[in-house]
């Protein structure tokens, strides 16, 4: 099932998104709901961002490829950070980059999207228990603000710098999810959830002994290798087999430096 959010008439609502028109729902995407009538074209509607997160946490080195080509070992835990909830966008919409960084790059990942309030898991809970679906994530990063701070939320938290979507797909394997990252029509990343060090259930585990998740937070996986720079101009297509397409254009910051 595809449960997607969009903007009809100035009114924001979830539906269910089958071929090319979504039907709205009524009710909660996180307990029960059930069908309405109303039924629209995509074309017709703005489509947003597919939930809204109170948070990002998100997930460094977790593909051995990826840690080989930025230098660095293959961690012994996971590596976490925040993306902040005003970094979201959703597909459709523009990347901005920051006139202090001069080296933005993609990076692109699985999302997983929390269903309900999860923390300290007991040894006989299951953390799949916890997940509404999955989603196209780029996690985009200033590359040079990151080196230079050596932490990384300055270089993660620009506004616009955490595209999901289209939606949310409740209904594919975890353990085998395909994705291509494409700039220009040029394809730049493939990887799948099959090569994690760290799979998704180990993460909800690890994270949760941390922090408290909520309906509608997102896991960023971590990217496969392959991540570049982004200029003004550019078009990134982040494409998840059986979920869909997030597509991003890249602009620069219209304000002065």
């Amino acid at each position: 099932m595809k449960l997607f959010r969009f903007k009809k008439s100035d009114q924001i609502a979830y539906g269910v998104v089958a071929n090319d028109h979504v039907q709205t729902i009524h009710g909660s995407i996180f307990d029960a709901f059930t069908m309405t009538k109303a039924i629209y074209a995509l074309a017709e509607v703005e489509w947003l961002p597919p939930c809204e997160p109170t948070k990002i946490v998100a997930i460094g080195r977790n593909y051995r490829e990826h840690a080989k080509e930025m230098g660095h070992d293959v961690p012994a835990e996971p590596l976490l950070f925040i993306k902040p909830s005003t970094a979201v966008i959703g597909t459709k919409q523009k990347v901005i980059l920051p006139p202090i960084s001069k080296r933005v790059d993609f990076e692109g990942e699985v999302g997983v999207v929390i269903k309900k309030k999860a923390y300290r898991l007991g040894p006989q809970e299951n953390p799949m228990d916890y997940v509404l679906g999955y989603t196209g994530a780029l996690d985009i990063t200033a590359r040079d603000l990151q080196k230079q701070d050596v932490q990384f939320t300055r270089a993660k938290g620009f506004d616009t710098f955490a595209p999901i979507g289209p939606w949310i797909e409740t209904a594919l394997n975890p353990k085998d999810i395909g994705l291509q990252t494409w700039v220009n029509g040029e394809l730049r990343q493939s990887g799948s959830t099959r090569d994690l060090i760290f799979p998704i259930d180990y993460l909800i585990r690890f994270i949760t002994e941390v922090m408290t998740l909520l309906p509608g937070d997102v896991i960023f996986t971590g990217t496969p290798a392959g991540v570049g720079p982004l200029s003004p101009g550019d078009a990134v297509e982040l494409r998840i087999q059986e979920l869909g397409t997030l597509a991003v254009n890249v602009a620069m910051c219209p304000c002065p430096a």
